[in-house]
C-alpha cells in the first residue's frame, strides 16, 4: 500500500515551510496562504491552514534505506534533537517488524519518525541526503475502537492487516511495509513519548492493489 497524498493541519504555515524546507531540506511544491505542500520521496504531504485555537498533533513516519540510520542520526546532528533515552540517542528495534526507527518533532510538535524497514531490500550505498528520505510510510490515526475500525477500512477499501502487528482494541495497523495506517486507542501515548494520541482532522489518498481511494478522517 502506498500513501500518496496526507493532508493535516497546522498553526503555522510560514514555520513549517521553514522547517521542512530549511531544516529537512524537502522540497516545497506549492504554498499559498492557506496551505502548503512538501514533497517528501514518493509521497507529499500537505499542511492546511487550522481555524480552531485548539493545537493539531499528528504522528508521521518516513521510510529511509534499510542501511541507513546510522548515517540519518548524523545527519540529523545541529539540524534537530532526537529523542533520546538516557542521553543517547533512541533506536527503536521492531523485531515483529524487522525494522528500526529513531523519533523527533516538527515545528508543530508532531511526533516524526524515520524508519529503515529491512525487508524492503532497498539498500543504497551513496552518502544519505534528504533524497534518500523515500515516502510516508505511516500516518498515525486515532479512534476510541481501533480494531472495529480497521476492519471497517478492510471491509469498505480492500485493504489489509499488517501481518508484523499484534493488531488489538488498543494498537491496529493497516497496509504493509511501503504504507501503513497506524490506529490508535484515543489518549494511548504515541511511543516513545508521554503525549496523548487525539484524533485530528486527516485525509489520506492511498493506492492499494491497482486501486486510488481517498479517506477523510474527521475529529
Amino acid at each position: 500500500m502506498n500513501l500518496n497524498n496526507i493532508e493535516i493541519l497546522t498553526e503555522n504555515l510560514k514555520a513549517t515551510k521553514d522547517f521542512y524546507e530549511n531544516v529537512l531540506n524537502l522540497p516545497v511544491t506549492e504554498c499559498d496562504s492557506k496551505s502548503i505542500s512538501i514533497k517528501i520521496g514518493l509521497s507529499t504531504l500537505k499542511f492546511v491552514e487550522s481555524l480552531k485555537n485548539e493545537k493539531p498533533i499528528y504522528h508521521l513516519a518516513f521510510n529511509i534505506p534499510e542501511n541507513k540510520l546510522n548515517e540519518v542520526i548524523k545527519w540529523c546532528k545541529n539540524r534537530i534533537e532526537l529523542i533520546k533515552k538516557e542521553d543517547a540517542v533512541l533506536i527503536a528495534e521492531f523485531e515483529n517488524w524487522n525494522a528500526n526507527a529513531i523519533y523527533f518533532y516538527d515545528n508543530n510538535d508532531n511526533l516524526l519518525e524515520f524508519i529503515a524497514r529491512k525487508d524492503l531490500n532497498n539498500f543504497e550505498t551513496e552518502t544519505f541526503s534528504s533524497k534518500q528520505i523515500l515516502n510516508i510510510s505511516e500516518i498515525g490515526i486515532v479512534t476510541d475502537n481501533p480494531l472495529e475500525f480497521g476492519n471497517q477500512l478492510i471491509q469498505n477499501y480492500g485493504l489489509n492487516l499488517f501481518e508484523k502487528n499484534q493488531n488489538s482494541e488498543i494498537f491496529t495497523a493497516i497496509g504493509d511495509d511501503n504504507g501503513l495506517l497506524i490506529i490508535v486507542k484515543t489518549n494511548r501515548n504515541w511511543y516513545p513519548t508521554e503525549t496523548p494520541a487525539r484524533s485530528n482532522w486527516t485525509k489520506i489518498e492511498l493506492s492499494n492493489k491497482n486501486k486510488s481511494d481517498t479517506i477523510e478522517i474527521k475529529e
